[in-house]
């Protein structure tokens, strides 16, 4: 099994073209599942995916140790195989898996040069080439003087930036980069900022994008130009539009959609806007492919072809077959097996099976896999037609011929325990099936039993050739008849069997003479017809009754009479005709377990005449149409358990009848059943409440369930000390996972137990600890005000006001509501009380409906209330006595008076418009004013003019607006202006908090939020921080700037949001200052939030 709890690395070096194997070995002992494993490369490829000839994936299991070896082959290793790879293994899908990691470096591979060694030895001196002494100097290698290289600083960050993402391991390995989420953390935020900062693009694409083969993908940039042409390229090749590749373009986002992705679209993507570029990756995952159809356990006998056929999800998927762990292909099947796809369909074929076969066969897809179980038999020899015996006379042929079900059988013939041979007058023949014994000219030595003898099987065929001696006599003529009647029975009740639809042919012989007439009766009635199926034939000493295809009508007593005038004779036999049974009846599931099922049938009603020696069973998928034997051997009783099944799938079943004849049809399916177990018990049973005579439970669902399901959960109870004493509390079983039991005694200590029931029947009882006291438990009365109502609620006119305020205590509370210090009769207030809460309900708001509601819960003596503040708004009416007060210049100056109606809250402004007399246009002057008093400048010297003012509330402008009793006439005059040069006052000026964060602590799961001010010129530019870290876009928190006002939301915080924030205020001075100081200001103020419960 593997453990890491350290991030172990292993690092192999490999040369260019080598084949590479990693072996993964897992120990299932510990496993209550087969485990699963995945080979990943970098953080998110998985390499099932690009299986094929340069990767390839193995599985196999040791029955013995139970180790799972899992292999990972990468054939002729190339450069993009470097990097970082883990495999991760776990038994279930919850679970955290185990992984190991490894980083593969791949070299180029060093040629080698063979030197000449024999060119390189020399002699010295001139002259021969064998004068002078051999010289080893030339095989000395010179030294080489090694430059110190002064190597310069490499910027990591900038060649991550012009890098693709799956390059990023490699260049974090190559220059010693550990911690991988930290890099493409940092390198994210730095392509933010950097894409912040473009002339072009206001947002890139994302750094990698991911998506299931099927599905739709858009990638969309900003840009800053709306106008501006954009490119799109995969892989270096521009993309034209089409169904598959759709371009849009809104506003200053552009987009490209890839519908349908496909494997083909996994490729490097590039955004072009003139000279500027941006790039992402798309990877494109395959689904995995689904078993639909399972495998179904195959019992066949040897000899016999088998089939396993599995349906899968998507046509041209590939299956992995399997035996015992061991994989089946075309290389190492050989003829033995055959692999047939068609369409969904995967068939694996055994032409002939035998007993190696015999075990346990996988089908394995990228998402499942079917398993099912052959079993050979060896096949039993059935004997078709047995030899029959034979009464001849001399020089007659005899003819033993029987018939078996295996035509390769070979077999010999023995005559009295003697083995036959053939001679010119003995032949023996066998053609197929069919072996024949064949004896020419009988004489009276040949008489006695012969047998044929199946070679390889303990069976044996016998029959009598009986020699009829013909003697010649000379009697007087009188002589009186005589029937020779031999049919082999006991007794003095000749009996005569045979099997329904063979052929009975009874030979009589009669002496007598003169030769006696002879008459056939069944019962009373003659038999005299010489042809048909029932017919009697005649020769001279001998009278032969034959029956064609003997019926069970034909069972009865027979009687011959034979008569002469010497005299007469007769004789009596009985015709029995037996058969097959008939099928057994009413076939039924009594009862089911986790995998087995308890299976009974009645006898069939007709044994054949033969008594049953038992019955043969079958069982079936009802998915399925192939049905497999249970039982080689006959099984005797009439009630059989049937093992090793499936738990949740559904089965039938059906009983074949065998008596000394043959099989019988087989019986009618039972109905279908389905192998379930009982549940496990009920879990975390615990008291909810209780009263004077009642007691409510609640508990958690088993957890193990099964294919059965839950029915429903009993709930049962006792008095303490008398536990066989159980009292069920509910009639039918209860769904849901809570119950009140009533009726209970006063007093008394109470036990529970809740039992879990299913068709496989009830689950163990999970039990109560410890006894419950049967009494009326005393709460004292507490209101429990939402939050979000412990303010002033403001609603407008017209909207709905729903309340709902929870309280507790035991028993029921008395509630009462107040308005204002009275009680509650306003019939547009509804109220509904629980034994929980309260609803306060109006549907329609109005302005009659504001004030101060009292909710007041009283438990005898005791009692508590709450007050809740409702104000209903509406707009404002119209200011009121607007006039123009006085005119000068090109202003003029208006007073009015607050409305009389306004709307229930307060007046947060006004809104000015003027007219000019001659067009009678209104343009706004002023919005948000707050006096009753203004100064409209800039008039037009000539034109008169009117104004209208409206007032403003939290609900927005008055309907109507206030109009000026007067006007303003602007005269004309011929004045001059001589305006003071005037000098603007650089109000350029550095952030600086005005008011600061504070410490706070919040509740958990509350919403919080922490507030600051601050001022500088131009505009600063606001960055919150946790922990020294940017936030970001992160949609958990919202960032505000109202006028200078910056707040920072925290939506539902955790224990884990608890930290440092901070805010840091940032703005860009002048340029022309920028030499001799800072280019920006930044302030930052700290703030901690720590989150709890409470």
């Amino acid at each position: 099994r593997l453990k890491t709890k350290t991030k172990l690395k292993y690092v192999v070096k490999i040369n260019t073209g080598a084949d590479i194997m990693f072996v993964a070995k897992v120990d299932s002992n510990n496993f209550p599942r087969k485990p699963t494993l995945k080979w990943f490369k970098g953080k998110w490829l998985d390499l099932s995916s690009k299986a094929g000839k340069h990767m390839q994936f193995k599985e196999t299991y040791d029955r013995n140790t139970k180790i799972y070896t899992f292999e990972m082959n990468i054939i002729k290793v190339v450069d993009a195989d470097a990097g970082g790879y883990r495999c991760e293994i776990a038994s279930k899908a919850k679970d955290k898996p185990h992984c190991c990691y490894f980083d593969i470096t791949v070299q180029a591979v060093e040629e080698e040069q063979e030197d000449n060694i024999l060119e390189a030895f020399k002699r010295s001196g001139g002259g021969d080439e064998d004068a002078g002494e051999l010289d080893f100097s030339v095989l000395l290698k010179k030294r080489q003087k090694k430059k110190r290289v002064t190597e310069e600083e490499v910027n990591v960050w900038d060649i991550l930036k012009k890098a693709k993402a799956c390059d990023y391991e490699k260049i974090a390995f190559q220059y010693g980069i550990t911690d991988l989420r930290g890099m493409l953390k940092r390198l994210k935020e730095l392509k933010r900022l950097e894409a912040a900062s473009s002339d072009v693009f206001l947002r890139k694409l994302e750094p990698e994008y991911s998506e299931e083969k099927g599905n739709k993908v858009t990638m969309s940039v900003e840009v800053a130009d709306p106008n501006a042409n954009v490119r799109w390229l995969k892989n270096g090749q521009e993309i034209k539009p089409s169904s598959k590749y759709v371009l849009e373009s809104e506003g200053n986002v552009r987009s490209l959609t890839i519908n349908k992705c496909n494997l083909s679209d996994d490729a490097v993507y590039e955004c072009v806007v003139d000279e500027e570029k941006c790039y992402t990756e798309l990877f494109v995952k395959e689904p995995p492919v689904t078993i639909t159809k399972l495998l179904d356990d195959v019992h066949t006998v040897v000899g016999e072809k088998v089939e396993f056929e599995v349906e899968v999800s998507e046509e041209g998927a590939s299956v992995q077959w399997m035996k015992d762990g061991e994989e089946l292909n075309r290389e190492t099947a050989g003829s033995k097996y055959r692999f047939k796809k068609d369409g969904k369909r995967h068939i694996l074929i055994i032409n002939e099976a035998t007993t190696e076969d015999i075990g346990m066969y996988y089908a394995k897809t990228t998402g499942g896999e079917s398993k099912a179980e052959l079993e050979v038999e060896e096949a039993e020899l059935q004997v078709l037609q047995s030899i029959a015996d034979l009464t001849l006379k001399s020089s007659e042929q005899a003819v033993f011929k029987c018939e078996v079900s295996d035509e390769k059988v070979t077999g010999k013939w023995f005559k009295d325990g003697v083995e036959v041979t053939a001679s010119d007058r003995i032949k023996i023949s066998h053609i197929g099936r069919t072996h024949k014994l064949t004896i020419d000219d009988v004489k009276q030595g040949d008489a006695g039993d012969y047998t044929f003898v199946p070679d390889g099987h303990a069976i044996s065929l016998s029959a009598k050739l009986n020699f009829l001696e013909i003697k010649i006599e000379y009697k007087p003529r009188q002589d009186p008849p005589k029937i020779h009647l031999d049919t082999g029975a006991g007794g003095n009740k000749n009996a005569i069997t045979v099997v329904a639809g063979n052929k009975l042919r009874l030979d009589v012989e009669i002496s007598g003479e003169p030769e006696p007439t002879v008459c056939w009766k069944r019962g009373e009635q003659e038999v005299s017809a010489l042809e048909g199926r029932v017919r009697v034939e005649k020769r001279k000493g001998l009278c032969s009754f034959v029956i064609d295809g003997a019926l069970k009508s034909d069972e009865g007593p027979y009687s011959i009479t034979v008569s002469n005038p010497a005299g007469d004779d007769h004789a009596d036999l009985f015709v029995k005709v037996v058969d097959v049974p008939e099928p057994p009846l009413n076939v039924r599931c009594t009862s089911v377990g986790e995998d087995f099922a308890v299976v009974t049938w009645d006898a069939p009603p007709y044994d054949g005449g033969v008594p049953i020696k038992g019955y043969l069973l079958e069982k079936k998928k009802v998915s399925s149409n192939h049905w497999t034997k249970l039982n080689f051997d006959v099984f005797e009783s009439t009630t059989y358990e049937a093992k090793r099944m499936i738990d949740g799938v559904s089965y039938e079943m059906r009983v074949f009848a065998v008596n000394g004849i043959g099989v019988s049809e087989g019986s009618a399916s039972s109905a279908p059943f389905m192998p379930i177990a009982p549940t496990s018990e009920p879990t975390r049973l615990q008291v909810d409440d209780v009263t004077d005579s009642t007691c409510a439970l609640k508990w958690r669902p088993p957890e193990k369930i099964g294919a059965g399901g839950i029915e429903g959960y009993i709930i049962e109870y006792c008095i303490e000390g008398s536990t066989y004493c159980w009292v069920q509390a509910n009639e039918a079983p209860v769904e849901k996972n809570q119950y009140r039991v009533k009726g209970l005694p006063v007093g008394e200590k109470m036990l529970f137990r809740v039992v879990a029931v299913n068709p496989a029947g009830r689950s163990p009882p999970a039990i109560l600890g410890q006894p419950v006291t049967i009494r009326e438990i005393v709460e004292s009365p507490k209101i429990r005000i939402p939050r979000h109502l412990r303010s002033k609620l403001i609603t407008r006119v017209g909207e709905k006001i729903n309340l709902l305020i929870p309280f507790q205590g035991k028993p029921r509370p008395v509630v009462t509501w107040f308005k204002d210090g009275k009680p509650l009769e306003d019939r547009s207030v509804g109220i509904r009380n629980s034994e929980l809460d309260s609803i306060l309900f109006i549907r329609t708001a109005e302005r009659a409906h504001s004030g101060v509601y009292t909710l007041h819960v009283q438990i005898e003596n005791t009692s508590d209330s709450a007050d809740i503040h409702i104000q209903v708004v509406d707009k404002p009416g119209p200011p009121i006595a607007v006039q123009v007060t006085d005119v000068w210049g090109f202003n003029a100056a208006l007073e009015w008076k607050p409305p009389k109606d306004d709307g229930n809250c307060e007046i947060l402004g006004y809104t000015i418009q003027k007219a000019d007399m001659k067009t009678k246009e209104w343009f706004t002057v002023y919005e948000h004013n707050r006096r009753p008093s203004c100064t409209v400048s800039d008039l037009i010297m000539g034109n008169e003019y009117s104004f209208r003012v409206y007032s403003e509330n939290i609900c927005g402008l008055s309907e109507n607006p206030g109009l000026s009793k007067n006007t303003a006439f602007i005269s004309k005059s011929g004045l001059d202006c001589n305006p003071r040069p005037y000098k603007e006052m650089d109000m350029t000026r550095s952030p600086k908090f005005t008011a600061p964060l504070v410490d706070r602590t919040v509740v958990a799961g509350y919403t919080a939020a922490i507030s600051c001010s601050v001022r500088g010129d131009p505009r600063p530019k606001i960055v919150w921080m946790k922990n020294n870290m940017i936030i970001g876009e992160d949609p958990k928190f919202l960032m505000q700037n109202n006028q200078g006002v910056l707040t920072l939301r925290i939506r539902k915080p955790s224990l884990f949001d608890g930290g440092r924030y901070s805010c840091r205020a940032i703005n860009d001075l002048d340029k022309t200052r920028w030499s001799v100081s800072f280019t920006n200001k930044e302030i930052v103020q700290d703030y901690m939030v720590v989150c709890g419960n409470m």
